[in-house]
C-alpha cells in the first residue's frame, strides 16, 4: 500500500508546486477560481497588460435612422461590433463636403430608466459638431440598442474598456458607412482623433489612454480616477442595499485576481496624450481631492496636463462654468491638432 502512495503524494505535491507557480506567474492570489473551469482566469485577459497586448481589429460601422437635424449636422443612430456584440449610439454628421476631426465622447453612469441614445454626452457632442467635428458617442452594452453585457459584474465593468477600444479601432471604416449613407464628400480624418469623457467616462478615458500609449487630445470634466474597486464601492450608499451585493462581488473577484492589474492609476504612466481636466467644488458626485489629486499625478509624471477649477459648480459644472469649460476643451483640442507631435 505504501508503494502506492508514494508515487501518488509525490504526483500530488507536483502539482500543487505547478499551481503555485502558476499562481506568481498570474498574480492571482488563488489558482482555483469559481467561474468556469477549476484552473482557469477567465477575467485575467481584462488586466492592462493584456489589453495593450491585444489586436482589436474594429468592425464596419452603419448608420441608422436619423434622430434630429440641425442648419450644419444630423444626429443618427450609428451602430458597431464589440466581441461580437452590438453596441448603438449617436454619431453627428456636418452636411458640408470636408475633411473633418473625430471626436469620440464617452458618458457617465445614467440609470436604465431614463436612458435614451446620447444622454451624458449630447451637448457637448452637438457643440463640438457645430464647431466642425464628426462625434461619435457609443451607447454602451445594455443600453440603446445595444446587446446585453455579461452577467458577471465585473466583466460588465471591463467590456467598457473592450468597446471603447473596439470603437476607436472601427473608426477606419467610418467614411465608408458616410458614403453608404449619403454623406458624400464628407471625409473622416482619424488622424486627428480626440476624447471627451465625464465622470465615469472619464475613468474610460483614462484607462484608454494608458492602454493605448495613443496621443489622442482628451478632455475631462469631473473624471472617476481612483484605484479601482474604490472607484465604484465610493457610490454604493446609493444603492438600496449600500452596496452589501457589490462588495461581495469585489471581495469575491479579489480573492482570485490582483486586483492592481485591473486599475487605472497603476497604469498613469503609460499615458502619452495631452489631457485637460475640469471639476466643480460643488461636485457631490466626484469630490474635488479626486481631480487635485489627478493632475498632480499627472504633472509628476511629467504628462501634458492642465487644470481648471469651477467655484460652485456641480457635477454637470453648472449653474456657472459650462460655456467656458466647452470653449477651453474646444481651444485645446484645435490647438492640440494643430501640433504634429501629437498627430
Amino acid at each position: 500500500m505504501k508503494k502506492i502512495l508514494l508515487p501518488l503524494l509525490f504526483t500530488g505535491f507536483g502539482i500543487l508546486v505547478g499551481l503555485f507557480l502558476a499562481r506568481l506567474n498570474t498574480g492571482t492570489l488563488n489558482p482555483f477560481v469559481g467561474q468556469g473551469t477549476p484552473f482557469s482566469y477567465p477575467l485575467r485577459k481584462y488586466t492592462f497588460d493584456n489589453l495593450r497586448n491585444t489586436t482589436f481589429e474594429g468592425s464596419q460601422i452603419t448608420i441608422g435612422e436619423k434622430i434630429e437635424e440641425e442648419e450644419s449636422f444630423e444626429s443618427r443612430v450609428f451602430y458597431f461590433t464589440s466581441e461580437g456584440k452590438k453596441v448603438s449610439g449617436m454619431i453627428n454628421i456636418p452636411k458640408q463636403k470636408g475633411l473633418y476631426p473625430v471626436a469620440v465622447l464617452f458618458r457617465g453612469f445614467v440609470d436604465h430608466s431614463i436612458y435614451t441614445t446620447g444622454v451624458g454626452t449630447m451637448n457637448v457632442s452637438k457643440g463640438l459638431a457645430r464647431n466642425g467635428f464628426i462625434t461619435i458617442a457609443p451607447d454602451f452594452l445594455g443600453y440603446g440598442e445595444s446587446d446585453m453585457p455579461s452577467t458577471d459584474t465585473i466583466e460588465e465593468r471591463f467590456e467598457t474598456y473592450t468597446t471603447a477600444l473596439n470603437l476607436l479601432a472601427s473608426l477606419k471604416n467610418i467614411e465608408g458607412a458616410l458614403t453608404n449613407n449619403g454623406f458624400l464628400g464628407v471625409g473622416a480624418n482619424i488622424d486627428k482623433t480626440v476624447i471627451w469623457g465625464h465622470s465615469n467616462g472619464g475613468h474610460i478615458a483614462l484607462s484608454i489612454l494608458a492602454i493605448t500609449g495613443r496621443p489622442y487630445p482628451t478632455v475631462l470634466w469631473a473624471p472617476v480616477s481612483k484605484p479601482f474597486p474604490y472607484s465604484v464601492l465610493y457610490f454604493t450608499d446609493e444603492f438600496a442595499d449600500n452596496g452589501k451585493s457589490l462588495r461581495k462581488v469585489v471581495a469575491n473577484f479579489e480573492k482570485d485576481y490582483d486586483i492592481d492589474l485591473y486599475s487605472a492609476p497603476s497604469y498613469y504612466k503609460w499615458i502619452k496624450a495631452p489631457i485637460q481636466i475640469h471639476q466643480g467644488t460643488d461636485d457631490d458626485a466626484v469630490p474635488l481631492r479626486w481631480s487635485d489629486q489627478l493632475y498632480k499625478a499627472l504633472v509628476n509624471l511629467e504628462a501634458d496636463a492642465e487644470y481648471f477649477v469651477y467655484p460652485g459648480d456641480d457635477h454637470n459644472l453648472n449653474p456657472n462654468g459650462w460655456s467656458d469649460a466647452f470653449s477651453r476643451s474646444l481651444y485645446f483640442y484645435m490647438d492640440k491638432l494643430e501640433n504634429p507631435s501629437y498627430n
